[in-house]
């Protein structure tokens, strides 16, 4: 008995929080399979990239908005919905309760590809 509330003291003192990174690697193309400019925004940060291709975005509690510009101006936008991973779950188990993990977004996740709807050439 002596050594299980040292080892339960312990266990309960542990770190609650995720071991997941900030950044999250998403690739994206346009519907077209063109070259286009986009500017990706949360309330984590702002990113402008040329894609296709794979892009890494800060993990967040909001939506990813997209802002995407072919070189002959053809534009197109769109929105990734932030879902919640099931790490979270573990993170509540422990004494913070989940609470750093809210705040540092860690737990949060995008989908791991999306396509950038473009209109067709005229």
């Amino acid at each position: 008995m002596k050594k299980f509330f040292p080892i339960l003291a312990i266990f309960l003192a542990g770190c609650g929080t995720l071991m997941n990174d900030a950044m999250i690697p998403i690739s994206f193309a346009t519907s077209t399979g063109e070259t286009a400019e986009c500017i990706f925004t949360n309330k984590r940060g702002v990113w402008k990239e040329n894609i296709p291709s794979t892009v890494m975005i800060r993990r967040s509690d909001d939506n990813l908005n997209i802002q995407c510009e072919t070189e002959d101006g053809r534009k197109g936008i769109g929105s990734m919905e932030s879902l919640m991973g099931a790490e979270i779950v573990a993170s509540a188990v422990f004494i913070d309760f989940g609470i750093t993990d809210a705040i540092t977004d860690k737990h949060r996740r995008y989908d791991s590809s999306y396509i950038v709807s473009i209109p067709a050439k005229q």
